[in-house]
């Protein structure tokens, strides 16, 4: 007779307010609908214990500039100038620590021109300060 008690265990149960499921009557989340239907209730009495450690003693200050990439920031104003007047033989990119750049630029006179005319609209839409590397 025990081992018809022991498969003749009657689980109570409850119905979903949301989809009219049957559920487990201890459950918080409907097992067939998925939505909560019990508030959690927590087992004691009192509010959990919260411990906040904040060791911030570096008075934010942000080291990081540009996303990690670095570098050495240039005014785009004048580096357009540069590009504008001394272009062709490569000023903006001597302003910019671009040495071997910037001879080519004197070398071959702005990349035939068609360098300059490049730099010029990458330096127009790039913010200011740009950062170099």
């Amino acid at each position: 007779m025990d081992t018809q008690n022991a498969t003749q265990t009657v689980e109570k149960t409850k119905f979903c307010k949301h989809c009219g499921a049957k559920i487990p009557e201890d459950a918080v989340l409907c097992t067939a609908c998925g939505r909560q239907v019990e508030e959690m209730h927590s087992s004691s009495a009192a509010s959990p214990n919260i411990v906040i450690n904040n060791a911030n003693t570096n008075s934010n200050v942000n080291t990081n500039i540009n996303g990690g990439m670095g570098g050495r920031p240039k005014n785009k104003w004048v580096a357009l100038a540069l590009c504008i007047f001394l272009g062709y033989f490569g000023a903006h990119k001597f302003y910019e620590g671009k040495g071997g750049m910037g001879i080519l630029y004197l070398l071959t006179v702005g990349l035939f021109g068609i360098g300059v005319f490049f730099d010029f609209f990458s330096l127009l839409f790039k913010p200011n300060p740009y950062y170099v590397r």
